[in-house]
């Protein structure tokens, strides 16, 4: 098994660009514990993350006539504008979650779903005004803890983003997209070990969706043991597209020249 050292530039090089990941996972779940309107989103035959492009599409372009059709209704906004984010297209996202927003002024899942838009489209200290902005001192939300937190730690505050998560912890215990999201803290800020210990315990808990999982099989992937990772992956996803993520991982690691460092201080049962 490679175990790679902590604080290794190499990991933190290759996290940093996952940091999009913490506020993807940091509302995991939000859309259905709002309080909202639903009876106007179109019904979704699988999840989001295990769509391939063609699927999203398609999804896009019910949610986005139904938006149309009401772009009052909270639940088909952040819907919508999460497959935006998804398709990369986050200044349009952030258009439909401005919209909701202005409709929705003291919806505080809107206004935090509002802040990962802002976030995604690049304005992270307006963000962090936002998600703070939402917050009640007197009935605080784990989701909003949970979504500053994600922010915090891309503008390079980790110490500040892990408190928040863990006070989202102690008002929801063992919430997997907030452990994903610590997890991954770590991570980013070269410590994949820790960062194992988290979204392991995230992926064991019955709440956890794909992207958790898939998360934990990033970080098992870039400490070298690319096997597990795909046995991972293949949990969530078809065979060739586990396979194909690890192919990738594995050419990111070789063209930074890394494989090697990933050998040092390896036992002798690398996968």
């Amino acid at each position: 098994m490679s175990i790679v050292k902590t604080g290794s530039p190499v990991i933190r090089k290759l996290a940093v660009s996952t940091a999009a990941v913490l506020l993807a996972m940091s509302l995991a779940g939000c859309a259905s514990k709002g309080p909202m309107h639903t009876g106007s989103i179109p019904k979704l035959n699988k999840s989001l993350d295990s769509m391939n492009q063609s699927e999203l599409r398609q999804a896009s372009e019910r949610y986005g006539q139904a938006y149309e059709r009401n772009p009052k209704d909270a639940g088909t906004g952040m819907k919508y504008a999460e497959m935006l984010r998804m398709a990369g297209r986050n200044d349009q996202a952030l258009a439909v979650m401005q919209q909701v927003a202005i409709h929705n002024p003291t919806d505080r899942t809107v206004l935090a779903a509002y802040g990962k838009a802002l976030a995604g489209a690049g304005e992270l200290q307006k963000a962090l005004e936002t998600i703070q902005r939402a917050q009640t001192p007197d009935r605080p939300s784990w989701q909003l803890l949970s979504a500053e937190g994600a922010v915090l730690d891309q503008l390079g505050d980790a110490d500040s983003a892990r408190q928040r998560y863990r006070k989202a912890l102690e008002i929801e215990p063992d919430e997997p997209s907030v452990l994903s999201n610590l997890g991954m803290s770590y991570l980013i800020n070269g410590d994949p070990r820790s960062a194992e210990t988290y979204l392991r315990k995230a992926a064991n808990q019955p709440r956890a969706d794909s992207r958790v999982r898939q998360n934990l099989a990033l970080v098992v992937g870039l400490q070298g043991r690319f096997q597990e990772a795909e046995n991972i992956a293949r949990a969530e996803l078809s065979a060739e597209q586990a396979q194909a993520n690890v192919q990738y991982l594995r050419a990111m690691l070789a063209q930074q020249n890394s494989w090697a460092k990933l050998q040092n201080g390896e036992d002798k049962n690398t996968n």
